[in-house]
């Protein structure tokens, strides 16, 4: 069987397995290698994500069904824990029916407050990651810093949930990040009719982990003056913002792509300049070559791009190292202020061996279906 069939039908028993990884868009694409393998040991597999994580769970081979649900404790989707909410789950798990559970973590987050109401719902297996002792809650439970070593890449750190729990990757499967990207996909005809063009993403989830807007401008500036097309990214709620980074000479396509879209985008990019937000992972997921503007408030070991193709630009021992701030603690923003354009051109010219003005050619890697 072939990981990547999300939709084909299984025959290994019978297996209902329900994967859970409830935050953000970025955290779900990075669990993509655990669902692979959840998925080539299941009869059908479950992705419980939630809101801002859905949509890239929707890109995920391996899912049969993507169910969305708000946990109470997760910071996006904070809401009261009441009879309404524990109904609404015990319904959520009575409709898919999982013989076991797999919950997927971060190294800072616990799986016990979803385990517990998995138990209550009646799944009779549960395995995931914990630091307190999970009493009955966990039937296979990885101890971090014993079981499972810390400083490895969250896909790395999913995959071992995954493999504690019974499940591990097919054979060919090389463990990175994929999406599917449908042949009925297409970019925008101003990015279509582009030869050669990079991407840059100026956005991110917090203040914290943003390049200043004024240097992504004077990057994008700095690219039309070597002739370089520019394609600016990023979300409906960003298009203020991506509009004043394109300005007159970049394509501004801020709000104007589905994750699908977005995703043929980038494969499309000779370079991908993204901070530490989703689309840095996804642009990992289609094998873009990127250049990470990375801050160290969470630590880069785990958290920057799992592709083969990176240059990681900032300080990465600056004062606000590990601190998982999400405002700047440190006066003038020195972990990524301190990058200049001339950086993040000299780290496109190490991706693609070439100075910029002499690659007249495209370097494009076209969308992968099967990615």
């Amino acid at each position: 069987m072939n990981a990547a069939d999300s939709g084909s039908a299984r025959d290994t028993g019978g297996r209902r397995v329900l994967v859970a990884r409830l935050d953000s868009f970025g955290d779900v694409l990075v669990a993509g290698p655990a669902v692979r393998a959840v998925a080539a040991g299941a009869d059908h597999v479950t992705l419980l994500c939630g809101p801002q994580g859905a949509p890239a769970g929707a890109l995920l081979p391996g899912v049969d069904t993507l169910r969305v649900w708000a946990a109470p404790w997760v910071t996006e989707t904070a809401r009261p824990l009441d009879d309404g909410v524990l109904a609404e789950f015990r319904a959520l798990v009575d409709a898919e029916r999982p013989d076991e559970a797999v919950v997927l973590t971060s190294f800072h987050q616990s799986p016990l407050p979803l385990a517990m109401l998995l138990r209550l719902a009646g799944v009779p297996r549960v395995s995931g990651a914990s630091v307190d002792h999970p009493g009955s809650l966990l039937d296979v439970r990885l101890r971090p810093g014993e079981d499972l070593p810390e400083d490895v890449p969250e896909p790395e750190r999913a995959l071992r949930i995954a493999a504690a729990a019974g499940f591990t990757l097919p054979e060919g499967d090389d463990g990175l990040l994929r999406v599917r990207v449908g042949e009925d996909v297409t970019v925008p005809p101003v990015v279509a009719a582009l030869a050669r063009y990079v991407v840059v993403h100026p956005g991110a989830s917090v203040e914290a982990r943003s390049w200043p807007p004024s240097s992504h401008r004077a990057l994008v500036a700095e690219y039309a003056r070597l002739g370089v097309p520019v394609v600016v990214t990023g979300s409906p709620g960003e298009r203020e913002l991506t509009a004043a980074v394109a300005g007159s000479t970049g394509i501004d396509l801020g709000g104007r792509t589905s994750p699908a879209e977005l995703a043929a985008v980038l494969a499309g990019a000779e370079v991908v300049v993204v901070g530490n937000t989703g689309p840095a992972h996804l642009a990992a997921a289609v094998g873009a070559r990127i250049v990470s503007l990375f801050s160290p408030v969470v630590p880069a070991v785990k958290w920057a791009p799992y592709a083969a193709h990176v240059e990681l630009l900032g300080d990465q021992g600056a004062p606000c190292r590990l601190s998982r701030a999400r405002d700047c603690p440190v006066p003038g923003h020195p972990c990524l202020a301190g990058v200049g354009v001339d950086d993040v051109l000299a780290a496109h010219e190490r991706l693609v061996g070439c100075a910029l003005r002499t690659n007249q050619g495209s370097l494009r890697t076209p969308p992968d279906a099967d990615r």
